[in-house]
C-alpha cells in the first residue's frame, strides 16, 4: 500500500461519523441542528459531499451569544492557573489527534498534506504558547504621581466572536481562539462555510480537555446570515476576522450600531523584491515556496515578484524551469506540492485571471491551465512581461499564479511595490545592509522579511497596513484586543480638594 493509499484509508474511518451524523452546531455543550435546515460540505478533490453541516442563522447565533454572555463570569474569574492548565491539554489533545486534523483538512480545503501535516501541529504551538502567558496577562504598570498611586490592569472584554477562513481553517482558527480564551473571553466561532470539519474537531478537543460548556461555541453558516448576525449581535464585544478585505469592510459596517470592536487580518498583494546583489539561489526557493505552497491561498503569499532588470532573464527562465516541475495532484499524497483549490467559485476566479493576463499583454509564461476534470486542479502559473498597472498585478488573485514585474532602480522598485491597495507583508533581497535599512523603512506593508521567506515568530506582531487590516496578532498584541485596559488611582496621603459650595 502506497503512503497515498494508506492516508485515504485512515481518511475513510475518519470521515464515517461525519456521513452518520453531520456536522452540528454546539452551543452551550450541546449539538444543536441549524435553524436554516442543513447546507453540503464538498471535497474539491473530486466533488464529492462529505456530509451535511447544519445551516446556522440569527436565531442560532442568538442563543451562542447567550451561552457564551452566560459563561463568562465564571470563565473570567476561575484562576489563572486553571484555564492555563486547560489550554494545555486543549495543545494535546490536538497532538493527539493531529492526523485526523490533518487529513480531514486536505479533504475539506484541497491542501496538501505535505503542509497540512504541520498546521495541525502549529495549532498545538498556538494554545501551547498563549496557555504560557495567561498568569501575565492581566499584568499592568504602576505608575507614580505626587498623590496618588496609579496601577494599570487588563480584564477580558467578554463574549467574542471569531470568523475565519477556509486556507488552513484549523491553524487559523487556533490563531485567534487560543488568546482569545487565555485572556479571559468566551467565544461564538463561525468558521468558514467551505471547511466546516477541524471546527468541528477543535471545539470537541476544547471540551474534552474540560473547557466548559458555553465558552467555545461553534454556528456554522454563510456570511450574510449567521456572520452578519453575530457582527450585530449586543453581547458580542468584538469581532476577530480573517478573510477579504472587502468582508472586512462589511464587519465593520455591520458593527457600528453596537460600537464593536474588530480586528480584521484582510487580503493581500505582497512584493518579493530581488536585488541583483542578492543570494539568487535562495531568493530563487524563497519566492517559489511563498506563492506556490498551500495552493498559493494564503493572504501572505509573495504574489508580486519584482525582479531587476539586470538579473531578469536568466532569475525567470530558473523560474520557469521550477514552476514547471511543480507536483500537482491528488492532496493525500505525500509527494503532492499542489492540491486542487477549495471551491468551483474560487477554481473559476483563479482560473479566469489566465485570459485577464492575455487581454492585458502578459505573457503566460508557466502553467495558465487547467488540470483533469475530476477536481479543482490548475497548473502553477506565471506570468512575465507584466506592469504593475494590469489587474493581475493588483488584484489579489489568492491562487498559485506569481506576476514578474521587471524594474531598474532602488527607487523604481520602492515606487511599485507600494502602488497597491494592500500593504500585508514584503520581501526583500540584498545582500546591501544599508539599502535594506532604506527599503524597509519606506515598504508599506505590516511585516517584512530581509533575506528570507515568511517565518512566524509567535511573540512578534502578525498584520497589515492600507487594505489589509487593522490590528495585530501575537504575543501581548493578541491580548490587547481581547482585554479591555483599567486604570486605578490610590490616595497616597491627604491632597488638597478644591472645595465648591463651601464658605
Amino acid at each position: 500500500m502506497t503512503a497515498r493509499d494508506d492516508n485515504i484509508h485512515k481518511l475513510e474511518s475518519y470521515l464515517q461519523r461525519f456521513r452518520d451524523t453531520g456536522i452540528k452546531n454546539r452551543i452551550g455543550g450541546a449539538d444543536t441542528d441549524g435553524s436554516a435546515g442543513v447546507f453540503q460540505s464538498t471535497s474539491p478533490v473530486d466533488k464529492s459531499v462529505i456530509c451535511d453541516v447544519a445551516e446556522g442563522n440569527a436565531a442560532d447565533i442568538d442563543k451562542a451569544a447567550n451561552a457564551a454572555h452566560d459563561a463568562f463570569a465564571d470563565w473570567r474569574d476561575l484562576p489563572a492557573l486553571e484555564r492555563k492548565k486547560i489550554l494545555i491539554r486543549i495543545a494535546e489533545g490536538i497532538e493527539a489527534r493531529a492526523e485526523e486534523i490533518a487529513l480531514c483538512e486536505c479533504w475539506d480545503t484541497g491542501q496538501a498534506y505535505k503542509f497540512m501535516s504541520k498546521a495541525a501541529l502549529r495549532g498545538a504551538e498556538n494554545f501551547r504558547y498563549f496557555a504560557d502567558q495567561v498568569v501575565q496577562a492581566r499584568d499592568g504598570q504602576h505608575l507614580q504621581s505626587p498623590t496618588l498611586m496609579n496601577i494599570t490592569t487588563r480584564v477580558p472584554i467578554g463574549p467574542v466572536g471569531v470568523i475565519t477562513p477556509w486556507n488552513t481553517p484549523f491553524m487559523l482558527s487556533t490563531w485567534k481562539i487560543a488568546p482569545a480564551l487565555a485572556a479571559g473571553c468566551t467565544v461564538v466561532h463561525k468558521p468558514a462555510e467551505a471547511s466546516p470539519l477541524t471546527a468541528r474537531l477543535l471545539v470537541e478537543i476544547a471540551e474534552e480537555a474540560g473547557l466548559p460548556p458555553g465558552v467555545l461555541n461553534t454556528v456554522n453558516g454563510f456570511g450574510e446570515e449567521a456572520g452578519k448576525a453575530l457582527c450585530e449581535h449586543p453581547k458580542i464585544k468584538a469581532i476577530a476576522f480573517v478573510g477579504e478585505s472587502r468582508t472586512g469592510s462589511l464587519i465593520t459596517k455591520q458593527g457600528a450600531d453596537t460600537l464593536k470592536r474588530n480586528h480584521l487580518e484582510l487580503g493581500g498583494k505582497n512584493p518579493v523584491i530581488v536585488f541583483d546583489d542578492a543570494d539568487l539561489d535562495r531568493a530563487l526557493d524563497a519566492a517559489i515556496f511563498m506563492i506556490y505552497s498551500i495552493n498559493g491561498e494564503r493572504c501572505t503569499s509573495s504574489s508580486r515578484l519584482l525582479i531587476q532588470d539586470t538579473i531578469r532573464e536568466e532569475f525567470e527562465a530558473k523560474l520557469i524551469e521550477r514552476v514547471n516541475r511543480i507536483k500537482v495532484g491528488h492532496p493525500l499524497d505525500p509527494a503532492t506540492e499542489i492540491g486542487p483549490l477549495v471551491t468551483e467559485v474560487h477554481f473559476n476566479k483563479v482560473t479566469s485571471y489566465f485570459d485577464i493576463a492575455k487581454q492585458d499583454g502578459a505573457t503566460v509564461a508557466a502553467g495558465g491551465e487547467v488540470v483533469g476534470e475530476e477536481g479543482y486542479f490548475v497548473r502553477p502559473t506565471l506570468f512575465t512581461q507584466a506592469t504593475n498597472q494590469m489587474r493581475i498585478a493588483q488584484e489579489e488573485i489568492f491562487g498559485p499564479v506569481l506576476t514578474s514585474i521587471p524594474f531598474s532602480t532602488e527607487e523604481e522598485a520602492l515606487q511599485i511595490a507600494n502602488d497597491i491597495p494592500y500593504g500585508l507583508t514584503g520581501y526583500v533581497w540584498t545582500n546591501d545592509l544599508t539599502r535594506a535599512l532604506r527599503f524597509t523603512n519606506k515598504l508599506e506593508a505590516g511585516m517584512i522579511w530581509v533575506n528570507s521567506e515568511n517565518v512566524r515568530h509567535l511573540p512578534t506582531p502578525f498584520g497589515g497596513v492600507k487594505a489589509s487590516g487593522i490590528g495585530r496578532d501575537g504575543g501581548d498584541w493578541s491580548f490587547e484586543f481581547y482585554m479591555e485596559q483599567k486604570h486605578i488611582g490610590f490616595a497616597t496621603g491627604q491632597h488638597k480638594i478644591t472645595k465648591l459650595g463651601a464658605n
